[in-house]
């Protein structure tokens, strides 16, 4: 039976791995974690924040998730969209979700990414 989601992998191009550093551990404030060797030799990268786990795999004829993304939940999101746009990302809010303040934004090769928070 299904008890959780261990992790949400994203596809990259070939060579990206010093700018998804750069964006998920130094913009989103993630952690790198080691990927076991014989996965580490695909290149790739995997991040990490609390429960939070995605993984981002090589992929040779790479396109970006225009529409497909995870949906991650933060804290004071109008504080976390500021430094997003802060560092270049785009910020675009959606009030589609009743209840939630969110908003999309994109990694460093294009891939979507939503950010939200329960409202009180």
């Amino acid at each position: 039976m299904l008890a959780a989601v261990d992790h949400v992998q994203l596809a990259a191009p070939p060579g990206s791995e010093d700018h998804l550093r750069a964006y998920y551990a130094g913009v989103l404030g993630m952690t790198e974690v080691p990927k076991p060797p014989a996965l580490a030799a695909r290149g790739g990268c995997w991040f990490q924040a609390g429960d939070v786990r995605l993984h981002l795999g090589i992929e040779w004829d790479f396109r970006p998730a225009g529409k497909a993304h995870p949906g991650l939940r933060v804290t004071a999101v109008e504080a976390f969209a500021a430094r997003l746009a802060a560092h270049g990302a785009k910020v675009v809010w959606d009030d589609g979700l009743p209840g939630h303040r969110r908003f999309y934004s994109e990694d460093p090769v294009g891939n979507r990414l939503e950010f939200l928070e329960a409202l009180a």
